[in-house]
């Protein structure tokens, strides 16, 4: 199958399963989204979630957290990994929305990696969530789901990344982003994917060459 029946086949499936997939970040502003976004990575959503209320409510804006030492941040977001980093990013960067830009969150992945705990991945996922803007963010679910189906050919996220730019209409890039997450972490999980839940197994590369085909058909 050449690849842009593929993407058409993948995209047909997902509009049809998931029409209006979103975030499942608690926020309520781009700021709130930003402190999600820095607190998420290598840490789960769920752990996030139970993290962010009590944070928002000490620091609701970017002007209260610029004014917050890390050391009381730290208090607040312990239970997700790597709190003394992440405190110390999420204080700088608030600081930097506040003196550099107005307290507005970027509007572009160059600025907005010039945020300390921001990186290419968690820009992306900022400008197409705040701006709508056509960018993918390559985490682990989408880097693992696109190779396997045959999206994407590449060993790096950047690579990924480009490749799905180049393949997804631009318009459902933001969308796609929350697609493959999505079917990443409940479905076409790390280990044991649940291949006979997926719709998707009659174009998927890993499923056709994997011992899941098999132990599915003999289920059947």
């Amino acid at each position: 199958m050449i690849k842009e029946q593929l993407y058409k086949k993948v995209v047909e499936y997902f509009e049809k399963t998931m029409p209006a997939p979103e975030t499942e970040l608690h926020y309520k502003t781009p700021y709130e989204l930003m402190v999600a976004v820095m607190l998420s990575a290598q840490c789960t959503d769920v752990r996030v979630n139970k993290i962010t209320p009590a944070f928002f409510e000490k620091y609701p804006d970017a002007e209260s957290l610029s004014k917050a030492s890390p050391q009381e941040v730290f208090e607040l977001i312990k239970s997700c990994s790597y709190p003394n980093n992440k405190a110390k990013h999420l204080v700088k960067a608030a600081q930097m929305l506040i003196n550099e830009y107005g307290g507005k969150l970027p509007d572009n992945i160059n600025d907005l990696q010039k945020l300390p705990g921001i990186g290419r991945k968690s820009a992306n996922v900022l400008v197409s969530i705040i701006y709508d803007k056509p960018a993918i963010a390559v985490d682990t679910h989408v880097f693992r789901v696109a190779n396997r189906i045959g999206l994407a050919n590449a060993k790096t996220p950047l690579g990924v990344e480009k490749q799905l730019s180049e393949g997804f209409p631009k318009e459902l890039l933001p969308k796609a982003h929350h697609w493959l997450i999505l079917h990443g972490r409940y479905v076409c999980k790390s280990k044991n994917p649940a291949c006979d839940k997926c719709g998707l197994t009659d174009i998927c590369n890993y499923y056709k060459t994997s011992k899941t085909k098999k132990h599915v058909e003999n289920k059947s």
